[in-house]
């Protein structure tokens, strides 16, 4: 078998990340008791994608990940994958950048009040 070029050029907590990725959707499917050739049907792949995407093979296309989730009903929790709330790092270093002080460019105008007529 042909040794996939993605997977030797993946760092080692993608590689990880992916078979379990794998072997939740796997342990999703059996869980359901969904046999491999009916959730390939549904989600339009052949049953061997399916198997690659229970192994957790990089070269499969997001897109498909994302389609075998939905049709085991979890695609929801892709959706909040890279939800700036849940982005830590990167508010730490927006707040890095906040400015000090803020100034006015030029001087502020009074505030105008509407007097209440005399009528």
């Amino acid at each position: 078998m042909k040794k996939n070029r993605l997977a030797s050029g993946s760092p080692i907590p993608v590689k990880r990340a992916l078979n379990k990725l794998g072997h939740d959707i796997r342990d999703a499917r059996r869980r359901r008791r969904i046999p491999v050739a009916i959730l390939a049907q549904r989600a339009s792949i052949s049953r061997m994608t399916l198997r690659k995407v229970e192994t957790g093979d990089p070269g499969v296309s997001l897109g498909t990940y994302a389609t075998v989730l939905f049709v085991l009903g979890m695609i929801d929790r892709l959706v909040d994958l890279a939800d700036p709330r849940n982005d830590a790092v990167g508010r730490e270093l927006e707040e890095e950048h906040l400015p000090q002080r803020i100034r006015f460019s030029h001087r502020p105008r009074p505030i105008k009040t509407k007097q209440p007529s005399l009528e």
